[in-house]
């Protein structure tokens, strides 16, 4: 007898199993709202903002790009302390990377709505080039 464990191989452990949910009929999807066309953008290009920017995050989904964003411990804190407020004072459990896209998607819609008075605009122009605060 062998001392080795016996485990089962990949084609057990990801073969499809039949489920309620797979039995059911498909189901025709429903039909797509109409998109809003996006509105010229005040020097005559289309608003790229517009094409793609959703209200919100794009939440839980499986998502095909990635960035890596340093940031500061004091700003990771911050960022912890939102995410533990949100969780006790809201009952909404959300991770860091459901904060941030929400965070990115509403400072877009803002910069698409407001543009040169956005939150983006007002904040760039106050940081330098090198990320720090420029002098008065």
């Amino acid at each position: 007898m062998s001392r080795r464990a016996s485990l089962p191989g990949a084609s057990e452990l990801f073969r499809i199993t039949s489920s309620p949910a797979l039995d059911l009929p498909p189901q025709a999807p429903p039909e797509p709202e109409p998109a809003e066309k996006a509105k010229p953008a005040g020097n005559g290009r289309t608003d790229q903002l517009a094409r793609s920017a959703a209200p919100h995050g794009s939440g839980r989904t499986k998502h095909d790009a990635k960035i890596t964003v340093y940031v500061s411990g004091e700003e990771l804190v911050a960022m912890e302390q939102a995410r533990l407020t949100l969780r006790a004072k809201h009952d909404l459990v959300v991770d860091r990377g459901r904060l941030v896209r929400e965070a990115v998607a509403v400072l877009l819609a803002d910069f698409d709505q407001h543009g040169e008075e956005s939150v983006l605009v007002q904040r760039l122009r106050v940081v330098g080039s090198d990320g720090g605060e420029t002098e008065g």
